[in-house]
């Protein structure tokens, strides 16, 4: 529902290993600044479900919190960012979600997903099936408020210049660290910048 200031609703989708914890900082700047913010915990998080999956668990999460007919903003963490997108590009949130922002997101892959072996990984990886085929549908995110935040100091997108994108706005901030970008203050005020963006 959109409060008193027309601002709807904001979703926030943690990143792999993370829980919601993660964006305590960032929702309480928020909710202190006239948003109402509600995130969920992605199950398994640790790459063992494919993040096709993981974007069902939003729709689903979104479809039983919200009515059908509100429209929402989103904000996806690295992993969450790619689980975010697949949620709007092939599950038809493109229907509901107005804003969508991506904070430090592998949209063309990271080299870090070379490690693990467990189907999120691979999905993750650079020229993966997987992100091909998303990135095929990009022109999608034209429709919607679409902004990419990210930092070239990334130790966990591997080249940092994965995260870029070539629609929406773009936001890079000289963060030393993946994790801080989600309370570095720089970070927290250009998300809160994005979601105050008109229509």
């Amino acid at each position: 529902m959109k409060n008193g200031q027309g601002r709807n609703s904001v979703v926030l989708v943690h990143g792999i290993f993370d829980t919601h914890r993660v964006f305590d900082r960032m929702a309480s700047y928020l909710r202190k600044n006239g948003w109402q913010t509600h995130s969920l915990d992605l199950i398994p998080n640790n790459g063992d479900k494919g993040l096709d999956e993981l974007a069902q668990q939003v729709a689903d999460y979104i479809a039983l919190n919200f009515t059908p007919g509100e429209t929402l903003d989103l904000v996806g963490f690295s992993m969450g960012g790619i689980v975010s997108r697949y949620y709007v590009q092939k599950l038809g949130g493109i229907k509901r979600i107005q804003r969508l922002v991506n904070i430090s997101t592998p949209n063309h892959g990271t080299a870090i997903a070379y490690f693990p072996q467990n189907i999120g990984g691979k999905q993750m990886r650079p020229r993966s099936q997987f992100l091909q085929d998303l990135n095929q549908d990009i022109g999608m995110l034209k429709k919607i408020n679409y902004t990419c935040i990210w930092t070239p100091f990334d130790l966990m997108i591997v080249p940092a210049t994965s995260s870029k994108m070539p629609v929406g706005e773009e936001v890079v901030l000289p963060v030393g660290l993946h994790p801080w970008m989600l309370t570095d203050s720089r970070s927290i005020k250009s998300v809160a910048t994005a979601l105050s963006t008109p229509l």
